[in-house]
């Protein structure tokens, strides 16, 4: 009789938890997911960090995070643009989302006290031996999107379509998502309706987001201006084209782009970051180089900010007197970055659900940043696949937003435990908007 009743009991239980799950809403299923998965997560989280690796050379963090999506029973392929994957997650007929996160750690000594800090160091792009950090939060990146998966692929029930999950090398190097691309990312997969991402927001504190509508993240143009002059002996610098004093010239007038020629409305930024000439005191050279860091949103105020210093550091030589043949090379480098624009109707979409779900103090309208991020490459193929992109608050409880270490930093370190909840529920929150479980 005891035993007939036990069964009976059990039986009583696991109804009642059935019936509890089917009645417990989508957030309610998400959240309790979550809690299944944490202690996994945030351990995944500690050994991707150990384990940093640089821009086209994240060849076992590629294999890692291949192998947690597999184990979520996605279809994954490796090696896309040398250490990419990409992970497809059927579940029914209706749109493909794709969510992307990056690979690549930075060379950065880390210096933020954790158990799991970083100690790693390997040869960098010139053979170098450097030491290597997750110090922009991909480590973060790729744990969420991790969570995203596992938490999807248990609760079918709640959504219906395809999810397209991508771990992206090089972000860092701002070559990896074209590298994607023209490796057949949109030819040899579900190419998708809409595409997410996330980054860490090292002024946002942990346990909230932070949307921008339109312009999130600015074009990056590195250039190269090599000025060219007549060296010669210090003592008789009138015998000379003195190339170094052009250099300090040419420096001074850059700056007249941002304040005379493009207007006060637009955002540009023109940064001379290195300077090289010369080898001894008395000895004028014949050349100086100069790196250049140029920011801006739009592709007009790009275009112009450009053809402005090749007339500048041109008319500053000719002033100068340097003969035609010494006129000063300008190269624009190949490995532009194009701005991230966050679709407008796509962002005020996903704001709303994120409102919901996470409650609107938690929903932070935050300004552009100049700043550049190569998930905008997703969004300008002939496709265009709206874009939106998220960022995720990481700093710790207690700490001054304007005093804690920023991204890059060898002292960032996001609070890992609300940073990585609100991450995942916030994009699965995301997906499950753009996803939904047909009627």
């Amino acid at each position: 009789m005891a035993r007939s009743q036990g069964r009976i009991l059990a039986a009583w239980w696991v109804g009642a938890m059935t019936a509890a799950a089917v009645a417990a809403g989508p957030q309610e299923q998400v959240t309790a997911r979550f809690r299944v998965e944490e202690e996994s997560l945030h351990r995944l989280y500690r050994e991707l960090h150990q384990a940093p690796e640089l821009s086209w050379r994240e060849v076992e963090t590629g294999k890692r995070f291949a192998a947690e999506l597999r184990a979520t029973g996605a279809e994954v392929t490796a090696g896309i643009a040398t250490n990419g994957v990409v992970a497809v997650i059927r579940n029914g007929a209706g749109p493909v989302v794709l969510l992307r996160c990056d690979l690549d750690a930075l060379p950065v000594k880390e210096e933020t006290g954790l158990p799991f800090a970083s100690t790693r160091r390997v040869p960098d792009a010139k053979g170098v031996e450097t030491s290597v950090m997750h110090a922009c939060g991909h480590d973060l990146h790729m744990t969420a999107a991790v969570g995203v998966a596992r938490t999807l692929t248990t609760l079918s029930n709640l959504w219906q379509g395809t999810l397209v999950v991508i771990g992206q090398p090089a972000e860092e190097v701002g070559s990896g998502a074209r590298g994607m691309l023209k490796d057949g990312l949109y030819r040899r997969f579900p190419k998708p309706d809409f595409a997410l991402s996330l980054h860490c927001h090292a002024a946002l504190p942990a346990g909230t987001v932070g949307v921008v509508e339109g312009y999130v993240l600015a074009n990056v143009d590195s250039i190269d201006v090599r000025l060219r002059g007549v060296g010669g002996h210090g003592a008789y610098p009138e015998k000379t084209r003195d190339p170094v004093v052009l250099a300090a010239q040419s420096i001074l007038a850059l700056q007249t782009i941002r304040s005379r020629e493009i207007s006060a409305l637009d955002a540009v930024v023109v940064t001379v970051g290195s300077v090289h000439g010369g080898s001894k005191h008395n000895i004028i050279p014949d050349d100086v180089a100069l790196q250049l860091t140029v920011r801006s949103y739009k592709p007009e105020v790009r275009e112009k900010a450009i053809e402005s210093i090749r007339r500048i550091v041109r008319g500053q030589a000719v002033s100068a007197g340097i003969p035609e043949d010494r006129m000063p090379e300008v190269r624009v480098q190949d490995e532009f970055t194009p701005a991230l624009y966050n679709d407008p109707t796509l962002t005020r979409r996903l704001s709303g659900v994120l409102k919901t779900w996470l409650s609107a103090d938690r929903v932070r309208t935050v300004d552009p940043a100049m700043g550049g991020e190569d998930f905008s490459e997703y969004g300008r193929t002939t496709e265009k696949v709206p874009l939106f992109d998220l960022w995720v608050g990481a700093v710790p409880a207690g700490t001054d937003p304007a005093n804690a270490p920023g991204l890059h930093s060898n002292r960032f370190a996001p609070e890992l435990k609300p940073a990585l909840e609100t991450a995942v529920t916030a994009l699965t929150a995301e997906v499950l908007e753009l996803l939904p479980r047909g009627k």
